[in-house]
């Protein structure tokens, strides 16, 4: 079974830029590209079941008119769906993507990503999804259940597309990261671009010669890589560091227990989120 780039594709104002990214990690990767769409069939939060509010006494009718309300809800929602899918298929394809593949599912976002693990090579999807107006959580906790629940690299985009030509990735040293260098090296997906390697700590020997180790590994996989260790508190020296060289895309081990990693896990995470203007590469 071949591994696919999977999109996931909603109503949001994400969809354009998830569209965009997904295709160009297709071609980098020369990987096949999958547009999912998850049908929540859950009732919107601000409706919910009104059968119980109707009340003793109440005609069937009443009740017979909810179920046809929601069996109309959910052939739309479906025929939405496939107008969605069918404009991310042409979209890719007007770019040059090679028969992308189109899917939609029943059922909760997070369990559906986890049965289709196993066809993922990389997931794309974007910060905040179309329900994010009405649940202001929606991003950091989503994310996280999505992180959890896949043993897959992750790639969180913003609103608007442009190509990545210079990456940083966020290297603390630890298994996590290293298997993440190894990771990268390996693959296409950088190949040609520029990569800075930033360590955010002390510049001691043990650090200096983990960044080395890093620098040189993806050097010799043929990625033009160059490392550098900064002081400070770790969000906004990453932040100050993306600014500083104009970083199209931020590359970040997903777990751990370092102040790098840590930040993925904690109230920060949404607020980097919100606040990037660039993509996020979770690596696990």
């Amino acid at each position: 079974m071949s591994e696919h780039v999977t999109a996931c594709i909603d109503g949001s104002g994400y969809a354009s830029a998830v569209c965009d990214y997904a295709t160009w990690a297709s071609q980098r990767l020369e990987a096949p590209l999958t547009f999912l769409h998850v049908l929540d069939n859950h009732p919107p939060p601000d409706e919910g079941d009104l059968s119980g509010s109707i009340g003793l006494g109440s005609r069937e009718h009443l009740l017979e008119e909810l179920a046809s309300l929601d069996e109309k809800r959910a052939r739309l929602a479906q025929e939405q769906g496939r107008v969605m899918l069918e404009a991310a298929r042409d979209r890719a394809i007007a770019q040059g993507a090679e028969s992308p593949r189109a899917r939609q599912r029943n059922g909760e976002l997070v369990e559906t990503l986890a049965d289709l693990e196993g066809e993922i090579r990389l997931l794309v999807l974007g910060k905040r999804g179309e329900a994010a107006h009405k649940a202001s959580e929606h991003l950091g906790s989503n994310l996280e259940r999505v992180v959890r629940a896949l043993h897959r690299p992750i790639l969180m985009v913003p609103e608007a597309f442009k190509t990545p030509e210079r990456v940083m990735i966020a290297f603390d040293g630890s298994k996590t990261t290293c298997k993440g260098i190894e990771t990268l090296a390996a693959s296409p997906l950088l190949k040609g671009l520029t990569c800075h390697v930033v360590t955010v700590g002390a510049e001691i020997a043990d650090v200096q010669a983990q960044l080395d180790w890093a620098v040189r590994t993806l050097d010799t996989a043929g990625v033009d890589a160059h490392g550098e260790i900064r002081a400070g508190e770790v969000e906004p020296t990453l932040h100050d560091y993306q600014r500083e060289h104009d970083i199209d895309l931020l590359v970040m081990g997903a777990y751990g227990h370092s102040r790098i990693r840590h930040l993925l896990l904690g109230s920060t995470t949404t607020d980097m989120l919100r606040s990037a203007e660039t993509p996020l590469l979770l690596l696990r």
